[in-house]
């Protein structure tokens, strides 16, 4: 079983990777770009079996800090 784990930071929270990025995109004639901010995707290979509750716990013990980060998890 494979799941996906997206983790963002949470809306007000400050992204300075997410700026540079997007003055870099702005640096090479990228105008369009409003506004960026950045992430991380981790992907979980998983034993058959593995609780969803079990991944929600990884979440929020390891992989996203709940803080100032949003979490989804897609079981695939």
């Amino acid at each position: 079983m494979k799941a996906r784990v997206t983790v963002t930071l949470k809306t007000g929270v400050l992204d300075p990777q997410g700026r540079a990025i997007e003055h870099a995109l702005a640096g090479l004639g990228f105008g369009g770009v409003e506004g960026v901010r950045q992430g991380k995707l981790i992907e979980l290979d998983l034993a058959d079996g593995t609780s969803t509750a079990d991944v929600e716990a990884m979440c929020r013990q390891l992989l996203a800090n709940p803080v100032i980060e949003n979490y989804r998890i897609e079981l695939a």
